[in-house]
């Protein structure tokens, strides 16, 4: 699993021929949907020409409603993928759209099953649940692919009242991870997380910076 902080498929994401050499140089499923509204088809030409340079063939899958969300066909090829790539864009729409489908069932069980998954922004802030609600950073219900870890990307474009009021939600149990664009934080499969691209990550417990060890592992049925 990769957790990217935002500009995705852009040359410091050299991590993703390394997610792709993992995935058994698999095509490349990308799920435009939380871009419904900005251009889905040059969203996936980015991630096209991305992965081309590193050898790899990615192609987009058309989910970009509700009703394509219920297709079965469309869920069965997700069914089948080894490499699934979600976009930013807007993380309420990608979770209205996903949110209890076939074709997020049909994403959990490839990942569950060892596919690698990889969302950036509003890609990666649903996977979990909880996650940061983008109207206003309160906490709000995620997808739950992962839980006890919400997601706050583009951590380097964060305004000092931003960050002060984002980072008093990591309490108790929950961990908060602020990615920098260009940068992602990777699950292996052994539950372990790393940090790789062009910026940082800092994870955050009852308020306080933490390390990645403090990190729950990454299992759908934490």
């Amino acid at each position: 699993m990769a957790l990217v902080g935002g500009a995705e498929w852009t040359p410091g994401c050299d991590f993703d021929g390394e997610l792709w050499e993992s995935s058994g140089r698999a095509e490349v499923l990308i799920l435009p949907t939380a871009a419904a509204y900005e251009h889905p088809a040059r969203a996936v030409d980015r991630a096209v020409a991305h992965f081309a340079r590193f050898g790899a063939t990615a192609r987009g899958v058309g989910v970009l409603a509700r009703g394509d969300a219920e297709d079965e066909m469309l869920a069965a090829e997700i069914r089948r993928a080894r490499f699934l790539y979600l976009s930013g864009g807007s993380a309420l729409h990608l979770r209205s759209v996903l949110k209890d489908s076939h074709v997020w069932s049909a994403l959990r069980a490839a990942w569950e099953d060892g596919a690698v998954v990889a969302g950036s922004a509003a890609g990666a802030m649903v996977l979990g649940d909880p996650m940061v609600d983008p109207r206003g950073g309160a906490l709000t219900l995620g997808l739950g692919l992962f839980h006890r870890l919400a997601l706050v990307p583009r951590a380097n474009a964060w305004s000092p009242e931003t960050s002060h009021r984002t980072i008093g939600l990591a309490k108790g149990e929950l961990r908060l991870a602020a990615v920098d664009e260009g940068t992602a934080l990777i699950a292996d499969p052994d539950g372990a997380w790393r940090v790789a691209g062009v910026g940082h990550v800092t994870v955050y417990a009852d308020g306080h910076p933490t390390g990645l060890d403090a990190l729950p592992a990454p299992m759908a049925s934490a």
